[in-house]
């Protein structure tokens, strides 16, 4: 019959229109082990907006008062490279262990211990009497945000569904919101707290500890290996997928993404926009300082330029749903960050602004790769599997990046090197981009 709807197992169930949902959902309420998602949106979704607001700041206070911290820890400039560098090693190492914790413990539970994992090493950051003790416990913060990075797509596509570009703008904007109040906020905090930066490092924890207590009540979700294993979101018709559906042998339910030309080209484009948000996180406030701007003012210029991604971070995943292939946003924002680079190679500090508005442009391809993770994957499985390698490849090709700056910039004695490297990799930034935002899924190729 023309409308009798397609689902992984046909013969599983009586055929039934398009509009018709009952008999999903009496399988639903047959199976004591279903999670009623319709009560747990609500504290998923304010989880969602406190856990993206503490994904940001243990890096951005950081670059802010990295020449104090570099220091007050007696660090050379390549030292602070390598301090640069920790946050997408941390992403990369970590990251991958995600989806293996979500299956054993589940997702919520999984993002509520790296929460706690962010404030305890917030916390215990400023207390480190040297570089090494300073690292460990930045590593430790770095580790709950990687884990979170990765699961917050899966929380998304399991709890909503139908509304992944609204959702992920959500979480991107409050991501981008808690970035950029980070970056503007820190050196004054210091400063009112009598100067010392560990201090103004330390006050981030606070933010963190309240953004464990949304996940608490989702602990008692128990329909945990379900949700990464067999869970596949809505079946074509857009109904809830059955447990007779769910257990279906799919050949689209855990995709091998290796063999993914799309997933290669995601993790790609993911690692190099991450490459040039780690540098201009951790050292923007720098090149800034070194052009004449007083130190406050260019943890402002920062702040401009994270803030942007709090209107964009919310529209651009929107628009990227309603089109085919996402290229066209790819390459708009990839000119943004050609512009901006030039700007600071020429005239850092009289256009200090405008420079900044244009790179925080150009950051706003995180939130567009984090759409098109949701979007490249039919399946709630494909996500998981998808969304842990395009992070954990991106972050490792994004290690070298931030380092090699601080390299540069300590052996050439100015910024012209480094701030060449940064604007020549939105080149092929832009072609990855483009071929991972074809109109395809990875179950196509693998």
């Amino acid at each position: 019959m023309p409308d009798e709807p397609k689902t992984l197992d046909p013969a599983a169930r009586p055929a039934a229109t398009a509009g018709d949902s009952p008999a999903p959902d009496r399988d639903r309420r047959a199976d004591g082990d279903a999670p009623s998602r319709t009560r747990f949106l609500v504290p998923v979704t304010v989880g969602l907006v406190l856990a993206a607001l503490n994904l940001r700041p243990a890096i951005t206070s950081l670059g802010a008062l990295l020449e104090e911290v570099s220091e007050g820890l007696h660090m050379s400039g390549s030292v602070a490279g390598v301090l640069t560098s920790v946050p997408p090693l941390c992403f990369a190492v970590f990251g991958i262990t995600a989806p293996r914790l979500a299956r054993r413990f589940g997702p919520a539970a999984v993002v509520c211990a790296g929460m706690a994992a962010i404030f305890t090493g917030l916390l215990l950051r400023p207390l480190a009497g040297g570089t090494a003790g300073f690292l460990a416990a930045s590593a430790l913060a770095l580790m709950g945000i990687a884990v979170s990075n990765v699961l917050m797509p899966v929380i998304v596509k399991r709890y909503f569904p139908d509304r992944v570009g609204t959702m992920t703008g959500l979480y991107s904007m409050a991501l981008a919101l808690g970035t950029s109040v980070a970056a503007a906020a820190t050196v004054p905090l210091t400063d009112a707290l009598g100067g010392d930066w560990r201090l103004g490092l330390g006050v981030w924890a606070v933010l963190a500890a309240l953004a464990v207590l949304p996940w608490l009540p989702l602990l008692r979700d128990r329909d945990r290996d379900r949700v990464s294993r067999t869970e596949t979101g809505p079946s074509r018709t857009g109904a809830p997928v059955s447990r007779t559906e769910a257990k279906a042998p799919a050949p689209d339910a855990a995709p091998r993404v290796t063999r993914s030309r799309t997933a290669w080209a995601l993790g790609a484009f993911f690692g190099l926009q991450a490459t040039g948000a780690y540098i201009t996180m951790g050292w923007m406030p720098q090149i800034f300082r070194d052009a004449g701007v007083p130190a406050s003012t260019a943890g402002v210029l920062l702040a401009v330029t994270m803030v942007m991604g709090v209107p964009l971070a919310f529209v651009i995943p929107r628009l990227a749903t309603r089109m085919k292939t996402q290229g066209p946003i790819v390459v708009a924002l990839a000119l943004c960050g050609l512009g901006g680079y030039t700007g600071l190679l020429l005239a850092p500090a009289a256009g200090a602004w405008v420079w900044a508005v244009l790179l925080g442009v150009s950051n706003c391809a995180f939130p567009l790769a984090l759409t098109m993770i949701g979007m490249r994957s039919r399946t709630g499985a494909g996500v998981v599997r998808l969304s842990a390698f395009a992070q954990s490849v991106g972050y490792l090709i994004s290690i070298p990046g931030p380092l090699l700056v601080g390299v540069l910039y300590q052996h050439s004695g100015g910024w012209g090197l480094p701030i060449a490297l940064m604007g020549g990799l939105m080149l092929p930034q832009m072609i990855v981009g483009i071929l991972a935002g074809r109109d395809r899924t990875v179950e196509d190729e693998c």
